[in-house]
């Protein structure tokens, strides 16, 4: 980790400076979520294969399951013998389900701050307009409060 720590800052520190520029668009979490999804698959399928070479003699193949399996789709048709393989198989299926889990839940907390960035510019956040009715009702009453108070009781 040593050496790939100032290149992951440096990617960290593009990646927030893009972010900060143009926000996240759709198009670009997209992108993302697909480049890195490519990368597990290559990954996952060529461990598989060093594995588990006899259920998987080739590296395509390899790949082929590994897509399938974080697609969800699993057909079936090939699938780990081995208990190396099958702790592969663990690893991915839960890493893909919790990746897939965590991206979501930042691309959408992306868009809700940008939406509610945008509300802001406008003026048009509908809790903000309800706050202010408060405040002037608040503000109403405590006027009719001190004034009452102003007031000679009746009869006197």
């Amino acid at each position: 980790m040593g050496n790939d720590a100032p290149q992951r800052r440096a990617a960290e520190r593009w990646v927030s400076r893009k972010v900060k520029a143009k926000g996240l668009r759709p198009r670009y979490a997209a992108y993302l979520i697909a480049a890195i999804w490519f990368v597990a698959v290559v990954v996952f399928g060529i461990v598989e294969h060093l594995v588990d070479p006899e259920t998987f003699p080739t590296v395509w193949l390899g790949m082929w399951w590994a897509l399938q399996t974080v697609t969800t789709v699993g057909y079936g048709d090939v699938v780990p013998v081995q208990t190396g393989g099958r702790i592969i198989a663990s690893f991915l299926l839960l890493g893909g389900l919790s990746f897939l889990a965590v991206v979501t839940g930042v691309v959408t907390s992306a868009f809700v701050t940008q939406a509610q960035a945008a509300r802001m510019e406008d003026r048009d956040d509908p809790v903000l307009a309800r706050l202010d009715e408060v405040v002037d009702g608040l503000a109403a009453v405590r006027a009719d409060l001190a004034r009452l108070k102003a007031e000679p009781p009746p009869g006197q």
